[in-house]
């Protein structure tokens, strides 16, 4: 998820700063790619936690760190659906459809509209910049749980034995 996460907005900034050409097209469309694909695994992976709780977080991980890791991996979820749905609903709205690998056509989600395909727009930009924010935040808590506090939080993530 978190390669998923980094190529698609790696080539959203990329992408949107090209002159229009066929280059731009092709890049679009595997920026699509990655979303549906980002999309689909964030599906399996709310399946999977529904059904498999989570590792339990260190006893002695004071309550307002464990409020707050429960916050932002729930801020987290809903960042990772809402930006490729807001990319998909932007794309609706603007008429242009979303196909994955070139393949099959997804269905538009709203009809075309201009000014709402503008608005989709920003705030696919916006969630965008709000997940890559939320992302750092999490790498530097699992950092700082790591290497300061080494109290066996990334073990949870990757199953090893912290020193």
């Amino acid at each position: 998820m978190a390669s998923l996460i980094a190529a698609g907005f790696g080539l959203g900034l990329y992408m949107t700063e090209l002159d229009f050409s066929p280059l731009k097209l092709k890049l679009y469309s595997y920026h699509k790619w990655i979303g549906v694909s980002a999309f689909a695994l964030w599906l399996s992976r709310l399946i999977w936690r529904t059904s498999n709780a989570a590792p339990p977080l260190p006893a002695a991980m004071p309550r307002w760190e464990k409020t707050a890791a429960g916050a932002s991996h729930l801020l987290l979820y809903v960042l990772m659906a809402a930006v490729p749905l807001s990319g998909w609903l932007m794309s609706s709205a603007k008429g242009v459809p979303t196909v994955l690998f070139g393949l099959w056509r997804l269905p538009d989600l709203l009809a075309r509209h201009e000014v709402l395909g503008e608005a989709l727009v920003a705030l696919h930009h916006n969630l965008n910049w709000a997940l890559a924010a939320f992302v750092a935040l999490h790498v530097a808590a699992a950092l700082k749980h790591w290497m300061v506090d080494r109290d066996g939080v990334m073990s949870r993530m990757f199953h090893w034995k912290q020193d």
